[in-house]
């Protein structure tokens, strides 16, 4: 537990490409990975439509990095928040990071950290590109998070918004399951289903509007759910 606590976690947020409705929710959820001692916002901070995120600074303790738009097109956070990460990830003192932004001109800096065996949080809306998505060792829509908190559900339950019968997801949880060890009941471990989809792409359960992957899977009817004396949570696959 003492080990966990001292994970340095860095938060960087693109505050051109990023919701300050998010902060609470993305902050919540970083916390998995340990404690989020960096907190930096990027941007232009004489932009009025960043006034959303001054308002915040103090609160929560972000640090304002201010970047001027020196040519009118091209924009200079992406360039200071790829430099600072990578400072940050050479000098060894980071344990993981969170990039909250639906830009996907943080594709290459995902991946990048990574490869070095860091996991990388991103957080970003509805319309984030899948290549961004993917290159996170999560990818989490804040919009779904925002709605969660305030329905206050914070257990099960997908937002209205949400497709728990998206083919794609099914697809994903059926090769997963397909993958995984299994007893001759047909029942696998569901620790590892959620661990074979996630190391196939961003999978993350809240995007969904559940906060437990046990959740996700008791909603899907193609599914059955076994709770074990062990306190393990099995499921097989019906259809």
């Amino acid at each position: 537990m003492a080990e966990f606590e001292q994970r340095n976690i860095a938060l960087l947020i693109d505050s051109d490409n990023a919701s300050p409705a998010g902060i609470d929710p993305v902050l919540t959820v970083l916390a998995e990975l340990g404690q989020v001692n960096i907190r930096r916002a990027y941007g232009n901070w004489r932009k009025t439509s960043l006034k959303g995120w001054i308002d915040l600074m103090h609160r929560y303790g972000i640090e304002p990095q201010q970047q001027f738009d020196m040519t009118k097109g091209k924009n200079a956070t992406d360039m200071k928040m790829t430099i600072d990460a990578m400072d940050m990830l050479y000098r060894g003192r980071v344990h993981g990071f969170g990039i909250m932004s639906s830009d996907s001109d943080f594709m290459p800096l995902a991946m990048r950290i990574r490869q070095d065996g860091l996991p990388v949080y991103g957080f970003g809306g509805a319309k984030t590109p899948e290549a961004f998505r993917q290159a996170c060792t999560r990818f989490i829509d804040v919009n779904a998070l925002v709605r969660a908190e305030k329905e206050g559900n914070g257990k099960s339950g997908p937002s209205k918004d949400s497709n728990v019968l998206d083919q794609d997801l099914l697809d994903l949880l059926f090769d997963a399951y397909a993958a995984s060890k299994r007893d001759e009941n047909g029942f696998a471990k569901l620790a590892e289903v959620g661990q074979r989809a996630g190391n196939r792409s961003s999978f993350d359960t809240r995007n969904y509007g559940f906060a437990r992957l046990t959740d996700l899977i008791e909603a899907i009817p193609n599914f059955s759910v076994e709770r074990r004396a062990n306190g393990q949570s099995f499921v097989k696959r019906l259809r």
